[in-house]
């Protein structure tokens, strides 16, 4: 049981440090030894994705193999004498016996040339998820939101025949920063039954003149050949501010104007994919990107209510060694806390565990005492936003836009 604590301590601290491949390496020789092969081999993987040859990675990488396939493991090599004034060049990776070493372990996806929906720039990007809007706790509103005016419909073709409307257009997820709007996206992609394609910054822009306008499309010809798939587009206000507001940055103009032709019914053809955004600022958002059958529908992304932040805590606190957390309690203290500020309490707690535990060097679980050092530390991250959205709604709401916003800011006395 100790073993099996320092093993989640260390996998705690590589998710905090995920670059520090000397501590995945340390960790998946741990897993290696208990014979956890599948973990360690993930480790191993991201090891060597930055440093093919890292030899540690490598022994490792093999001693999996073997695992996995039930084959005797490979011992670690002796190190080879480098002769005086020499040094010794890395070795590079065998891919090849890489893959013989996996074979019967693995199909490569690949191999059947009849699967022609999956591209080759595919793999990284188009998922499947098995998250459900049942595994969210809380959000109602948001659900009931989500069923009107997205999911209803999908799931009841004949319906949306019967009334002649269809689901083209997009859904633009709004709130403050860390409350679950990726989350969320995953979820609808799981009620679906549909692939999810995550899109960030870093994917679409570019230095290069030409190249985001070509990214764009790529990423919906990926959606397309990948249907039915929600196609999920983090912190639109990034790659679709207004334009307006772009004096001097004609690419970011071009991305919006890529944006708005992919949306276009009289140019694409989007059926069975479903268009999800997500932005912290729907007011730096261009207007012609909130027009019908672009992101036509907006729904706001609360705080979390008091079940959602048990939830929360629950999930992060899951797979650490804890004690007597009362979640009920630690709920009711922590109104106006983000899912982020939540986690960051969960991480702050841990690490004055882990501190206890490293001074004593016996494992000591994280309590109640340490939830709350935690909470007297951390306050809060939302009020910037809050303050921003006052604002919006005070001087910026004359279309009705912000009218659900502006109901949670008077319910919530933040007005």
């Amino acid at each position: 049981m100790a073993e099996d604590a320092v093993i989640e301590e260390l996998t705690a601290a590589v998710e905090r440090s995920p670059d520090l491949a000397e501590l995945r390496v340390h960790l998946a020789t741990l897993l290696v030894e208990r014979k956890r092969y599948a973990e360690a081999l993930a480790h191993c993987s991201a090891v060597l994705a930055a440093d093919a040859g890292h030899a540690g990675a490598l022994v490792l990488l093999q001693q999996c193999s073997a695992g996995l396939a039930g084959g005797t493991m490979p011992t670690a090599p002796t190190e080879p004498t480098v002769p005086t004034g020499q040094t010794e060049s890395p070795r590079a990776f065998d891919w090849t016996a890489a893959e013989k070493q996996v074979a019967d372990i693995i199909k490569p996806a690949f191999v059947d040339e009849s699967a022609e929906a999956v591209n080759e720039n595919d793999f990284d990007a188009v998922q499947t998820t098995s998250i459900r809007l049942t595994d969210i706790a809380g959000m109602t509103d948001v659900k009931k939101q989500l069923e009107l005016s997205l999911l209803g419909p999908i799931r009841n073709p004949e319906l949306m025949k019967a009334f002649k409307v269809s689901a083209r257009g997009g859904l633009l997820l709004y709130g403050p920063p860390g409350c679950g709007k990726s989350f969320i996206a995953k979820a609808v992609s799981g009620e679906l039954g549909a692939n999810f394609y995550q899109v960030g910054i870093a994917d679409v822009l570019s230095r290069w003149l030409g190249e985001s306008e070509h990214s764009i499309r790529a990423i919906f010809d990926n959606a397309r050949r990948n249907a039915p798939c929600v196609l999920f587009f983090d912190e639109v206000d990034a790659l679709g501010h207004r334009r307006s507001a772009l004096s001097g940055s004609a690419g970011l103009r071009t991305v919006v104007n890529a944006l708005l032709e992919e949306f276009d019914s009289a140019t694409s053809n989007n059926d069975g994919v479903y268009v999800l955004g997500a932005t912290n600022a729907p007011w730096d958002v261009d207007a012609a990107l909130r027009r019908p059958g672009r992101f036509d529908r907006m729904i706001f992304v609360s705080l979390p209510d008091a079940d959602a932040r048990a939830a929360i805590m629950k999930l992060h606190l899951q797979d650490r060694p804890v004690e007597g957390i009362n979640l009920a309690s630690v709920a009711k203290r922590t109104e106006g806390f983000s899912g982020a500020d939540l986690a960051h309490v969960c991480d702050t707690a841990t690490q004055l565990a882990m501190a206890e535990s490293l001074r004593s060097g016996q494992v000591r679980p994280v309590r109640m005492a340490d939830i709350d050092d935690a909470l007297a530390q951390i306050r809060p991250s939302t009020g910037p936003w809050f303050d921003t959205a006052r604002n919006v709604v005070e001087f910026s709401n004359r279309d009705g836009t912000y009218d659900e916003l502006a109901k949670y800011l008077r319910r919530n006395k933040l007005r």
